[in-house]
């Protein structure tokens, strides 16, 4: 049994993945006892042999490749059946470990029996501060803003942009740096796989939530975060995140609460020209069916 265990996806960046795992290595401090589970969630195979014929040689670190791309859930569930240890980090291969974050994370969730998930302070490629975590995005996030929530009721939505010096209690972490208590992750039934892509935090998280156990920024473990290398950015991917919101939301909220987010979609997106494109998802409900995730193909 280790005290943790570090679960990468790769999926076609193969050069970031290799980094990533690199940085765990140089970091981490030798009490620790940790292994890396790499899944390459079926790349170009042209990016998994790159990944493959350059992939470090030691025992706590193996690599496993998906015959279908399962997404960022289901790339994760993928991993963690190899795991065997007390926690689990699910780390974004665009994301580096910029000191010993393994250490830090183990010594405050062995004294913090009631955290179930912690993430590191992210800075961007540029040694900018970037968010780490953020608020359930529900009618009140939409209608009034993070801005105005953050400002009339900081203590409930603390400031994303701010610094922190101290541990701090959040709605959800950043997906790029998750680290859960192995026994929380399994109580909770671990990432929803019907999700794709995107609001994976918000729903693990809510989750955990209502089984009492609480997600906390800690900002002495910092890591780089690559700005949506893992993703990208397309109409297609906006889609996808879209549909993880409403799906999200139906899931977990009240009907009624679902009905005037999906309202407020569409009166927001009639008045938006570069919105129209969501129309027709919306109208329809939105429904998860038109995920990327059921066009995937079986690659062997």
């Amino acid at each position: 049994m280790k005290n943790i265990s570090v679960i990468i996806i790769n999926y076609n960046t193969a050069s970031y993945t290799l980094e990533c795992i690199q940085s765990v290595i140089k970091y981490t401090d030798v009490t620790i006892s940790y292994d890396i589970i790499v899944v390459d969630n079926n790349s170009d195979i042209k990016d998994f042999k790159l990944l493959k014929n350059n992939f470090p040689t030691q025992d706590n670190i193996s690599l496993h490749r998906s015959n279908i791309n399962t997404g960022f859930g289901g790339g994760n569930m993928f991993g963690a059946q190899f795991a065997k240890s007390d926690y689990l980090l699910f780390l974004n291969n665009d994301a580096m470990l910029k000191n010993d974050c393994l250490s830090i994370l183990f010594n405050y969730m062995e004294n913090n029996l009631n955290v179930g998930v912690a993430t590191a302070q992210n800075y961007d490629e540029h040694d900018k501060h970037v968010a780490s975590f953020d608020h359930d995005k529900g009618i009140r996030k939409l209608l009034l803003g993070r801005g105005f929530l953050e400002k009339h009721n900081p203590q409930k939505y603390p400031k994303r942009k701010k610094q922190y010096e101290t541990p701090l209690t959040v709605n959800f972490v950043n997906g790029a740096f998750m680290f859960f208590r192995s026994s929380v992750f399994a109580e909770v039934g671990g990432f929803d796989t019907n999700i794709f892509l995107y609001f994976e935090e918000m729903d693990i998280c809510f989750r955990m939530r209502n089984l009492g156990f609480s997600s906390v920024l800690i900002p002495e473990a910092k890591i780089l975060h690559y700005q949506g290398v893992s993703t990208g950015m397309s109409k297609l991917i906006s889609k996808e995140g879209f549909l993880s919101h409403i799906y999200v939301i139906k899931k977990n909220y009240s009907y009624a609460k679902y009905i005037f987010i999906r309202y407020y979609y569409t009166t927001t997106f009639l008045i938006k020209p570069k919105k129209w494109f969501l129309l027709p998802l919306i109208l329809k409900g939105a429904s998860i069916t038109n995920s990327l995730k059921q066009s995937q193909k079986i690659n062997f």
